[in-house]
């Protein structure tokens, strides 16, 4: 009865969801930048009886959102991004994700005098590169939530799908400019940049299983009758977990040692956040599978061997049982972070699926906060399988 009241008040509420997914699509935000996303999500939490908590974790665009149930149960956090891609907009659907969250969130308060637990909504912002919920879960905004729950546009319809550690690394290197007619009196600092990607694809035979790598040349030299005093490069790079990324980037930062000394350049490599592998919560993503099958959506496991990319999500996953699964918003093969999927993420179907998602989320919102039995078998597959990573793997 109290999972068909859920339904319903997400229902009645369909217009002003899909509405609130048209902003934030009409209107793209890079990371860090979502004001007008943040002021159209935080207005309708407001509506609906939320309290707003925002600029948390130092960043501007990050907020809380908080209904109380009664007693002094858990906090349930269903998690927003809302940043959107340079040049492509909503590429990804992070206007479907904030909204399902929104929407999830609503319909559970709806029955919050009959549960026993907080019902959050988190902001994070800059999910694309700019690593909000890491600095996020720094910060220690996820210290008093008990789970994390959120739901990303595809094509498939999946749960339990993992993803890879990932770090960029950007590499600078200072020669001496001279004329091309004369290049020993220089020092090269292209070649300094040539040499590494020479040298990443030589070690690529000894790197740890699932790792990927992928470089760009940012800046070469500005005349091919100059030898450069300046060049520079950047990386991706992916593995499977904390532990094996930590030792590519190792190797990275050893052949660029050695570029220095072979050439002659003097370096500085930045890194950027390091985004954890995920370990989506099985028995949380299993009691959304059933709660989807009401709705008439099929959730399925990956295929083994599935590629996987990266999210700040996997961070969270480090230190809450959390999940972050699937649901198909167009029936084309189309890739995210296109236009195609730009497109297909305003569509008709995107909206009706998108519903279905907030309804999902928020019955197994309903069935964690309800369910003694369930949260601990929760708790026992988190300890049982999440890695402790000490604070300098993370740095």
């Amino acid at each position: 009865m109290l999972k068909e009241i859920i339904s319903k008040e997400i229902e009645d509420i369909k217009d002003e969801l899909i509405l609130l997914s048209k902003n934030i699509h009409e209107k793209p935000e890079l990371s860090f930048n979502e004001y007008s996303a943040v002021e159209n999500i935080t207005s309708m939490l407001e509506k609906y009886g939320f309290s707003i908590n925002r600029n948390i974790a130092g960043l501007d665009t990050a907020f809380r959102g908080e209904y109380r149930g009664k007693g002094e149960g858990p906090t349930l956090a269903f998690i927003a991004e809302y940043d959107a891609l340079p040049e492509i907009g909503h590429g990804c659907g992070h206007n479907l994700i904030a909204t399902m969250a929104v929407g999830a969130a609503i319909g559970l308060s709806k029955i919050a005098d009959k549960i026993d637990g907080n019902i959050v909504v988190l902001g994070t912002p800059g999910e694309e590169g700019g690593g909000g919920k890491v600095i996020m879960v720094d910060k220690g905004v996820f210290d008093d939530i008990d789970y994390a729950l959120m739901m990303h546009p595809s094509t498939s319809n999946l749960i339990c799908r993992g993803g890879l550690a990932t770090r960029g690394v950007k590499i600078k290197y200072h020669g001496k400019a001279t004329h091309s007619s004369s290049p020993e009196t220089g020092i090269n600092a292209l070649q300094g940049v040539i040499q590494t990607f020479n040298l990443i694809d030589n070690f690529r035979a000894i790197f740890p299983l699932k790792t990927n790598i992928n470089g760009i040349i940012t800046y070469g030299g500005s005349a091919s009758n100059v030898i450069p005093d300046y060049a520079a490069c950047e990386f991706s790079v992916r593995a499977d977990t904390v532990k094996d990324l930590n030792l590519v980037v190792n190797h990275i930062e050893n052949i660029v040692d050695s570029v220095a000394k072979l050439i002659g350049v003097k370096t500085n490599i930045e890194k950027t956040l390091i985004y954890a592998e995920r370990y989506p919560n099985r028995c949380i993503d299993e009691r959304l599978k059933k709660n989807m099958e009401l709705f008439g959506e099929i959730m399925e496991y990956p295929d083994p061997n599935m590629k996987y990319g990266s999210s700040d999500i996997g961070n969270v996953s480090l230190v809450v049982p959390a999940i972050h699964s699937y649901i198909r918003i167009t029936d084309r093969e189309i890739n995210s972070h296109s236009t195609d999927f730009t497109k297909a993420s305003i569509s008709d179907m995107a909206h009706s699926q998108m519903i279905k998602g907030a309804k999902g989320l928020a019955l197994t919102g309903f069935d964690i906060l309800s369910d003694e039995s369930l949260r601990k078998d929760i708790y026992d597959e988190f300890y049982n399988t999440v890695p402790r990573y000490g604070k300098e793997e993370l740095a």
